[in-house]
């Protein structure tokens, strides 16, 4: 939901160097995989802004050009990766049906490579099961759920905030939030195989 994972990261930066020989500058890819080895052996609620950037040699205020909070960072360029959903969604045949452009939308922007660092499944571990993460994971959802409602609306000439286009946001987030839920809890499960499936539904909200 993803990146709920953040695609197109930016590859890592040799960048400037100090006195000391470290790096003055990094990339998002760098800060998170940092992270998430801290998140990993110390826990979310533990790990310090300050010793994310230990962990990679740079300043706190270097880390916060990247990200603003220490919350953002689970989230990746979650800006960039909406950015790469409305494309997903703009490129949709406009003579497919609606509840079929949606569901193909969410599917794509779902599909991450198995190698990603951090693991996808790791991401949305901490995303969904960390609660001092939830308030901000909120925010991020309602914005999501935006680029749906933004879509619907254009297609069917409404207001993104009519209550349809609304609606078709909701419904498609605790569709695909079922369908992560079900990934977590069983290693072997293939997630676009349970996304496919619960999205399937989104033609009863939708179909005319």
């Amino acid at each position: 939901m993803e990146e709920l994972e953040t695609k197109g990261l930016s590859m890592p930066s040799a960048g400037r160097r100090s006195g000391a020989g470290r790096p003055e500058v990094t990339s998002h890819a760098e800060i998170e995989q940092a992270a998430f080895r801290l998140f990993a052996e110390q826990g979310f609620e533990a790990t310090t802004v300050e010793a994310i950037a230990a962990e990679i040699g740079v300043s706190r205020r270097t880390l916060f050009r990247y990200y603003s909070s220490k919350n953002d960072i689970p989230w990746g360029q979650f800006d960039r990766t909406l950015d790469g959903f409305r494309q997903i969604l703009a490129g949709m045949p406009t003579d497919l049906p609606l509840h079929e452009a949606v569901h193909r939308g969410v599917l794509a922007f779902n599909e991450f490579p198995e190698d990603s660092q951090p693991p996808h499944r790791d991401r949305m571990r901490l995303i969904l099961r960390t609660p001092a993460l939830q308030a901000h994971s909120v925010l991020r959802y309602a914005e999501w759920r935006a680029v749906i409602a933004d879509y619907v609306a254009d297609r069917r000439g409404l207001e993104a905030d009519d209550l349809m286009p609304r609606t078709v946001g909701h419904v498609s987030l605790a569709l695909a939030l079922s369908a992560y839920e079900q990934w977590l809890e069983s290693p072997d499960a293939s997630l676009p195989t349970l996304l496919e499936a619960a999205m399937a539904s989104l033609a009863e909200h939708l179909a005319t």
